[in-house]
């Protein structure tokens, strides 16, 4: 697998296919096989015409472990986003980001809107600006935590046993966890004016309200996957198709 230097941290990435690009940035404890390669995404993409681009995280997959949570601030972490489009010769992209990687992506789509031509916002909704049932201190005490039995928080459970299944290193977990839950606030969500896609899944009740952001995010159009969850969104035909009609749209 690929790799490239952001500073003194290994950044793992693929990249597949041919055509205009996306690049694709995976949620919290996932990686870019998690999110990406084993959901279809990778293929559906491919299949579609696409070129795809996507990387692990600092502290998930292949990429470089850190365990000092200043290390894993959002800035920091779009930061190797943009640093991969650099080492690739991409001057502008799509983008899609699920959950954290919805967050990174906006984050992007406010601070530097000439490297972006569509958002994909996945996994996040109103959550994005709000405190709403967002992955916290919880999750990481649960990541530390000595073994799964000694965790009763139950979105704590969630994330220790994805950690525990994938194999994760739990402890920069726990450090990305605390470093990078920044919030964006209503103004400067207001101010992403790329064309901008929030599809979040009707029972997932850690994104938030994807029509409230919506509402904040001028011209953005919402997808609703129906009957998923936060887990099981991620590879939803409704979800893939949407994106597809999405990126299809003529400006």
């Amino acid at each position: 697998m690929p790799s490239f230097h952001n500073g003194s941290v290994e950044i793992a990435y693929l990249d597949e296919g041919e055509g205009d690009p996306i690049v694709l940035v995976h949620g919290f404890a996932s990686s870019k096989n998690m999110n990406w390669i084993y959901p279809g995404w990778v293929s559906t993409l491919t299949k579609a015409g696409r070129r795809v681009i996507a990387l692990d995280h600092r502290g998930h997959g292949e990429s470089t472990k850190l365990y000092d949570p200043e290390d894993y601030h959002i800035g920091t972490m779009a930061g190797d986003v943009s640093g991969l489009m650099d080492h690739l010769n991409i001057e502008r992209a799509d983008m899609m980001g699920y959950s954290m990687g919805g967050r990174i992506t906006a984050y992007l789509a406010e601070r530097s809107p000439e490297r972006l031509g569509k958002a994909i916002l996945g996994g996040i909704g109103m959550g994005l600006i709000e405190d709403i049932g967002r992955p916290g201190e919880n999750v990481a005490e649960a990541l530390e935590a000595a073994s799964l039995d000694d965790v009763t928080d139950p979105v704590g459970r969630t994330f220790r046993t994805f950690a525990d299944q994938t194999r994760s290193d739990r402890r920069a977990l726990a450090a990305c966890m605390r470093g990078s839950r920044r919030l964006m606030t209503r103004e400067e969500a207001a101010a992403i004016t790329v064309p901008t896609l929030i599809a979040v899944g009707t029972t997932d009740d850690i994104a938030g309200s994807a029509s409230r952001l919506a509402d904040v995010i001028p011209g953005s159009q919402v997808l609703d996957i129906p009957n998923r969850d936060h887990m099981r969104a991620v590879g939803d035909r409704v979800y893939k198709d949407g994106v597809l009609e999405f990126l299809a749209m003529r400006p």
